[in-house]
């Protein structure tokens, strides 16, 4: 059953299939982001209409797209089409009819989350580094001086995060910081292979880093696989919601000017 799968509040991305009604022949593809509202039944369902800042994009009727759904702890795709569009209850809504069926979808790479959270982090000592290259028990030398960061975005595979400290790509870091999920606050100590590092144009003195998780656990990276679903899905709702009373605003203005 489709609610097995996926539930209200699910992110979903939409990809157009083929070219829509007024796109130009050579405009890159764009994937709209939307949530699931409401599932009608096994092959329909309301999803939030896409906004971008508080701009609706009135997607046509009868178009078709390639669907990506943020289930919990998966992703799941299939095609789709558009068959109503509308607003109930200050949201706006378009009812979406499953035409494939619901399959697992594996990503090249994972979402990435834009975020700002306090990072500390360190190289590791020669030691370190083959003890980890060799899968041996080792434990992490304690005491060593840490240097602050900031993460910009995180994903299950690896962050990107900014720093006055520069690491030298390939080079393996010892990077610790604290996720939020629900009332808890929980550290992760995670060892991370430095993939890029360059110098900010606009601000001498500031590296930004991409950093990929180095045999990070499974369950860890579930763990924050989650986090990023739990947070996208809050920002959704705000926006969404948000943006829906704005419209009503805007709406209640012009019927006064009328």
């Amino acid at each position: 059953m489709l609610s097995k799968f996926i539930v209200e509040g699910n992110k979903v991305e939409l990809r157009p299939i083929g070219r829509m009604s007024g796109a130009r022949s050579d405009e890159q593809v764009r994937v709209y982001q939307s949530m699931i509202h409401n599932i009608l039944s096994e092959d329909t369902m309301e999803i939030t209409m896409p906004m971008e800042k508080t701009k609706l994009i009135l997607l046509p009727v009868d178009s078709e797209f390639d669907l990506v759904f943020y289930g919990t702890g998966s992703l799941y795709q299939c095609c789709a089409r558009i068959i109503d569009r509308y607003k109930s209850n200050n949201v706006y809504l378009l009812v979406v009819e499953l035409t494939s069926n619901l399959r697992k979808y594996q990503r090249r790479e994972y979402y990435r989350f834009s975020c700002a959270l306090e990072m500390c982090a360190r190289t590791l000592e020669e030691e370190e580094v083959q003890a980890i290259e060799q899968r041996a028990p080792y434990e992490l030398t304690p005491g060593l001086p840490l240097k602050q960061s900031v993460i910009v975005d995180i994903s299950g595979g690896g962050l990107r995060f900014m720093s006055s400290q520069r690491y030298e790509t390939g080079s393996l870091i010892y990077c610790s910081y604290h996720l939020y999920r629900e009332t808890e606050r929980k550290k992760y100590e995670v060892i991370g292979k430095v993939l890029d590092s360059r110098e900010l144009e606009n601000r001498p003195g500031s590296f930004e880093h991409r950093v990929q998780y180095y045999n990070i656990d499974p369950n860890t990276r579930e763990e924050i696989i989650k986090y990023i679903f739990d947070e996208e899905r809050k920002h959704r709702r705000r926006e969404v919601f948000g943006g829906s009373q704005e419209s009503q605003s805007d709406e209640n203005e012009s019927n006064a000017e009328v």
